[in-house]
């Protein structure tokens, strides 16, 4: 929708003012903008998006996971739920990771996931992760498959939003419980136990309390499927803090199936007092009464509880302080199937104990912050486990695990590319490491050995010097590091580098958020700027910093935590504790967390709190305006701004109010530096709350903007949006950056993606959707040897475990309104003359090698087809069956210059141009290209010259075995025939070793004049620069050696009598 808000003054209110805000008169503004709701411009409507493919770069090292199950009888066949990207399943006990669920989740967060034990292809998963951390995503309630993991139908619960377990009768599929957590947000209906007796058809809620407490946990006995114990939890995420715990926090058991429920909570030995926070319940598969819990508490009773009357009485069995950290985010315990002493608890480690739950040892794990264990029931030394890596298995009881190092699930908050070619693109990960990967690799592949760590930490921006790749910034929770990559030094260089970690935002001196921005000036590379409540810049490198800003956060003081001393109640408020405190950034409240700079006015700054504010600076930081939008409800997140590139008075916002329960997305547009405001979210489902916009620097009106669960393209100024799906993920779209004709996108769950062709999309209008046939005008594309050097790993990275390269070429893009017809693409270099032709038709007697086969005929589909011209000129005639010892022949890469491409389809014909672009890191002038590639074509030239000769001994050979298998000759032409046959195979045999048929036979035949040429061509082209000066003597010496070999051919053919052999031979 697009309706215009005019900019007021907003002064703080108290927090009951902030609750009323000003939704209603907002969303009526939006009813009576109905009339002025964009529609998408004619035409582009039909502008087929989905032709057009993402690439997935990695990293490929797992982001969080907190569900994972094993199937009880396929002992190599395990899944994962990941926390933003779906479910993966492996069927080689975790070799290889593949997306099951892309195509049918609506939602990325996985919160729990499990097979029926009397059908193991029927999957259940419950979505939306139980850990709610400040960056939790929600679900949208149950799918089901039945075919494990092929196809999946939604099964309802929608509203439940975070989903802790599902369990299934071990007879019955269709019988299935659901722990639903509820909202992490807000209070709401759909949490509690639910039932279905029909597999998801239908539901009935079986244990609720109210609209506040939800299911943390639930077990069932595995001897007695009757018996369900459940820990249900209350607990509340605000935005600025977390209220872990309450009084309707309790263990609840049923002996009916959950038609009825009894509460332990109160039983003897457990602990006492008003508030418990979550709870975790496990019961022994080898002793029915042994039951062990896990419970916050007050008082210091929280701890590991044991009872062995199957809940009646309990014994505190251990306080010991590793299993008992962040209840509110572990608090997972599981008891061994087999032996009633054995019993596991995950916190940041995974903790076994073999006396009953008194004592435990750890159990060393891939990755730290375990949060799911399962453990196959037939043999109990089979595991998965989920951890904040990704998921791991095991078949030694934890001795050794799969790798997490083939999970494309890392989870970033940003990303930011460098000016180097190829670009590398930046972001901290999430319960991981800052990382640098490149866009595109020389190793034809993007592997681990090209990836490193850039100083910072797990969360937050990155900023790289636009000209010094080697210096970058970046956010370590709430500091600030400098990495120099030639030394690898880190330097800390926070405005205020004080600790901060347990200490409540009041009473700090800078509230640096968990993700506060980092970023560089686009038109003083020097001018470094931070963000906590006020704007920090550096003019050097950080060694030093100015406060250039009031305050430009509410900083409503209730939204404040303070801190508690010894002496102090924990319970510091209704929006934390109330037993344990959770104080890492994410709950750092009345921040500055977004900021952007005009990349067209120096000194226009902008600046959006987390609290709902919104200034701008025209000076420089001098003076600020607050240009909060009219009707912005109070305390959005204000999460991008994105200063036009085209209009210095224009910028956009991306805000959000998820954490305050409400999932509607806000983009905003202004024209006249913030004095109003325009909402433009049409198109954009109502529930899909936004991250990012951003605009696209060379087309006005072309936005693109992320949101929770993906990507949105908008064409005319955000006056509509539409879906941007293709095979990119459903996925948390964080942020996103326009590096030249790529759109690069950071998520929050399936690591970095690319989109290479906004050209096309640029160019796209209605007109050409309207046409019968179009040609766009390519990117220019690089001369790129992609392939030469190899990775030092050698493509054995872990299975799967490898990034996407771009296509390596010119990438044409031409639109065919009607399938199947007859497409020829022309290349001609800017002479004129033409270099290399395709068509789509197929050509059978189109002769390839074993290493380059011939090329497919190019796509005529309807839509948008895509064709990439390697560059390389047509190769050299080639022998049917020839066997190269390691280089086949080939066709030179063209030189850098200008060509043009030409369509020929229908009674449509189109030409456009490009430039080859020589690589930028090179110092190979045009004159050295230009000497390569007239050397590399006479190579070329001469080994058709070679097979030329090669086919013409082979026909007279053919031509002698007919006569002589034909019987007409008679004894003493037969045997003068024979004897040619043999001299010929005796010339052949020099210029091409026809006797080898595997490439390593040549090491027992060897090489011939050809091989001898072809390798040289190789040789030679592997560096772009001109021959060597005995490049050109050993070309001499075997242009010399195939002369003398012709010349003996030319003296057979002379010498022979061929009328008398029944021939005629010119």
């Amino acid at each position: 929708m697009s309706t215009t808000l005019h900019c007021t003054s907003i002064e703080q209110n108290d927090f009951a003012h902030g609750l009323r805000m000003t939704v209603l008169a907002l969303l009526l503004a939006l009813v009576s903008a109905g009339s002025a709701i964009g529609q998408e411009p004619s035409g582009l409507a039909s502008l087929p998006l989905d032709d057009m493919e993402f690439r997935l770069i990695g990293p490929y090292r797992g982001g969080r996971s907190i569900a994972a199950v094993g199937h009880p009888t396929e002992r190599l066949t395990f899944y994962f739920g990941s926390t933003g990207g779906g479910v993966w399943k492996t069927d080689d006990a975790g070799h290889n990771w593949t997306n099951v669920s892309d195509g049918y989740f609506k939602t990325g967060s996985v919160g729990a996931i499990t097979l029926a034990p009397s059908r193991p292809e029927t999957v259940y998963v419950g979505m939306g992760e139980h850990a709610i951390r400040g960056n939790t995503s929600h679900g949208d309630g149950v799918y089901r498959s039945d075919d494990g993991g092929e196809t999946w139908r939604h099964m309802g619960l929608e509203d439940s939003r975070q989903i802790s377990n599902v369990i299934v009768h071990p007879e019955d599929p269709n019988l299935v419980y659901v722990a639903a957590l509820g909202h992490a947000w807000g209070p709401n209906e759909d949490r509690g136990i639910f039932r279905s007796r029909d597999g998801g058809e239908t539901w009935e809620k079986v244990l609720y309390l109210n609209e506040d407490v939800g299911a943390g946990d639930l077990e069932m006995d595995p001897s007695d499927p009757n018996v369900l114990y459940a820990g249900m939890w209350q607990a509340r995420r605000f935005a600025w803090g977390l209220r872990a715990a309450g009084p309707g926090t309790g263990l609840y058991k049923s002996t009916d199936g959950g038609d009825t429920w009894r509460n332990l909570t109160n039983n003897p030995g457990l602990p006492t007092g008003e508030n418990r926070g979550r709870i975790g319940v496990a019961v022994s598969g080898a002793n029915p009464n042994r039951v062990w819990t896990i419970i916050e508490a007050e008082d210091d009773q929280t701890g590991v509880f044991r009872s062995d009357d199957a809940g009646a009485t309990w014994e505190l069995v251990s306080q010991r302080a590793e299993l008992l950290q962040r209840p509110w985010y572990y608090h997972r315990i599981h008891a061994h199937p087999a032996d009633p002493e054995r019993v596991y608890v995950q916190n940041t480690r995974l903790w076994h104990s073999t006396d009953g739950g008194r004592n435990y040892e750890q159990i060393p794990i891939p990755h730290g912050d375990s949060h799911d264990l399962w453990i196959d029931p037939n043999d109990p030394e089979r595991m998965i486990e989920a951890n904040d890596g990704g998921g791991n298995t095991t078949f030694n009881g934890g001795k050794s695990w799969s790798t997490i190092y083939n999970q494309p699930t890392a989870q970033f908050y940003h990303v930011t590319v460098d000016n180097r070619f190829p670009y590398r693109v930046y972001g901290n990960q999430q319960d991981n490491s800052t990382i640098s990967i490149p866009s595109r690799s020389d190793y034809g592949v993007i592997d681990e050995t090209e990836q490193h760590t850039i100083g910072g930490g797990e969360d937050g921006y990155t900023a790289v010097h636009p000209e010094d790749p080697n210096i970058v910034y970046s956010g370590d929770h709430h500091w600030l590091t400098r990495y120099d990559h030639r030394t690898k030094q880190v330097k800390f260089i926070s405005p205020w580098n004080e600790i901060w970690w347990g200490w409540g935002a009041a009473d700090h001196k800078y509230r640096f958020q968990w993700v506060f921005p980092v970023m560089l000036s686009p038109h003083d590379p020097e001018a470094l700027y931070a963000t906590s409540q006020v704007v920090h810049r550096s003019r050097d490198r950080g060694d030093s910093w100015e406060v250039i800003s009031p305050d430009l956060t509410r900083a409503d003081p209730s939204t404040l935590e303070t801190t508690p001393g010894i002496a102090d109640d924990p319970d510091t408020g209704p929006y934390w504790g109330p037993i344990k405190r959770d104080n890492t950034g994410i709950e750092w409240y009345a921040t500055i967390f977004a900021f952007a700079e005009s990349p067209l006015v120096e000194g226009v700054l902008w600046a959006g709190s987390d609290d709902g504010l919104v200034h701008i600076s025209r000076d420089g930081g001098d003076s600020w305006q607050n240009v909060t939008p009219d009707g912005f409800p109070d305390f959005t997140l204000v999460s991008i701004i994105e200063p036009s590139s085209h209009d210095a008075g224009t910028a956009y916002i991306a805000a959000n109010r998820y954490k305050l329960d409400d999932l509607t997305p806000y983009l905003f547009k202004t024209t006249d530096y913030g004095d109003s405001w325009t909402l433009i979210t049409d198109g954009i489902a109502g529930d899909d709350f936004a991250r990012v916009i951003r605009e696209d620097p060379t087309r006005p009106g072309l936005l693109y903007a992320g949101t929770e669960t993906g990507l949105y393209l908008s064409f005319d100024d955000g006056g509509s949006w539409r879906r941007w799906q293709s095979n990119f993920p459903v996925v948390p779209v964080r942020d996103m950056v326009v590096k030249d004709d790529d759109l690069v996108l950071g998520t929050h769950g399936r690591s970095f993606w690319i989109f290479d062709d906004l050209a096309v999309i640029r160019q796209s209008s209605a007109e050409i959707f309207d046409s019968s046939a179009h040609l766009f005008k390519p990117e220019n594309p690089v001369r790129f040897r992609e392939g030469v050097s190899r990775s030092p790993l050698r493509n054995q990275s872990p299975p799967g475990a490898q990034g996407e390269n771009p296509p390596n070429g010119a990438v044409v893009w031409y639109y065919l309104e009607e399938p199947g017809q007859t497409v020829t693409l022309t290349f001609r270099d800017d002479s004129g003359t033409e270099v290399a032709t395709f068509t789509s038709i197929p050509d059978p007697d189109r002769v390839g090698t074993p290493r380059n086969p011939p090329p497919d005929p190019i796509a005529a589909e309807a839509g948008l087809n895509q064709f990439v011209w390697d560059l390389r000129y047509p190769g050299p005639l080639q022998v049917p069956g020839a066997i190269y010892r390691r280089y086949d022949p080939i066709g030179p890469i063209a030189p850098p210059g200008q060509y043009e491409v030409e369509i020929n389809v229908g009674g449509y014909r189109a030409t456009q141009t490009f430039e080859v672009l020589p690589d930028p890191r090179l110092d190979t002038t045009q004159e050295d290209f230009d000497e390569l590639n007239r050397f590399l074509l006479a190579i070329r030239d001469e080994i058709t010259s070679t097979h030329e000769t090669v086919f013409r001994i082979r026909n007279l050979r053919e031509r002698l075995e007919l006569q002589i298998s034909g019987g007409q000759l008679g004894g003493n032409a037969t045997r003068d025939a024979e004897r040619v046959v043999r001299e010929l195979l005796i010339i052949e045999e020099q210029l091409i070793q026809f006797r080898a048929k595997a490439t390593q036979d040549l090491i027992n035949y060897p090489v011939r004049l050809n091989d001898k040429l072809s390798t040289l061509f190789t040789l030679v082209e592997t560096s772009d620069s001109p021959p060597a000066a005995q490049d050109y003597e050993l070309f001499d010496d075997l242009k010399v050696r195939i002369a003398e070999v012709v010349d003996d051919l030319d003296e057979l053919v002379d010498d022979t009598n061929w009328s008398r052999l029944g021939m005629e031979v010119n």
